[in-house]
């Protein structure tokens, strides 16, 4: 597979790149039509194409190949979180965890939510940015923002967690997951969630956690929880 990744959403039955991928294939690579290049879907398989069309605003391109990308994990993780008033610091939790592996994020509305609405066309951009960086073939889903409550109350296939600092009874997130099984894991903004958020989520199912004896930033807290369920995965039994 060529260095550089090209995104194309539409490229099974539209083969244009889109503008974006377009200029940069002509622009910045100074690719001419002739030339191989790899494109994505984003659903997970990877193309070998032929430029045709060498355009700034919409490149043509020829499907030579398909190939489906191998799942690297059994396990499908869900990050829902309570976003910063700093957007940069978003984006930086974002792209980190889209390169280590998350299927879906969700920003969060709570009691004590510093931002309270986002634009996720953003965020669509960081994550296809980070996809195409560490080479993979499918892309995260980035919800709009929803209220903690009819997030916590909607079912889910796998163990769910929520991460809070009251001195309340709880396990490490490391301790409570069990390898192999989907997760769902609620970080809260910078104030916490309340109290009654915590049990709020308690009684529908989420298991209270922590992510260690520090306090973290919201942003390290998710990036530190999409961490460790990877490891826990990685980690081999005899």
């Amino acid at each position: 597979m060529a260095d550089t990744l090209f995104y194309c959403p539409t490229i099974r039955h539209e083969p244009i790149l889109p503008e974006q991928e377009s200029q940069h294939c002509v622009k910045v690579l100074r690719m001419r039509e002739g030339e191989l290049l790899t494109v994505t879907d984003g659903e997970g398989s990877f193309y070998e194409c032929r430029l045709l069309v060498a355009h700034p605003r919409k490149s043509r391109v020829t499907i030579l190949r398909q190939w489906e990308e191998p799942r690297k994990r059994d396990f499908m993780l869900h990050i829902a979180f309570g976003p910063t008033k700093q957007m940069d610091r978003n984006e930086w939790f974002l792209e980190k965890a889209s390169e280590i592996g998350v299927d879906r994020f969700t920003p969060i509305l709570s009691s004590f939510s510093e931002r309270r609405e986002i634009k996720r066309e953003r965020l669509e951009k960081i994550a296809v940015a980070a996809m195409k960086q560490s080479q993979q073939a499918r892309l995260p889903e980035i919800e709009e923002m929803r209220r903690f409550t009819a997030l916590t109350t909607e079912p889910f296939n796998g163990q769910k967690f929520i991460a809070h600092c009251y001195d309340l009874p709880k396990r490490l997130l490391s301790q409570a997951y069990r390898k192999g099984e989907n997760a769902q894991i609620l970080i809260g903004p910078e104030g916490d969630f309340s109290e009654e958020e915590v049990a709020h989520a308690i009684a529908n199912g989420f298991e209270p956690v922590s992510l260690g004896e520090t306090r973290l930033r919201t942003e390290t807290a998710c990036l530190v929880a999409t961490h460790t369920i990877h490891v826990l995965n990685q980690i081999t039994t005899t």
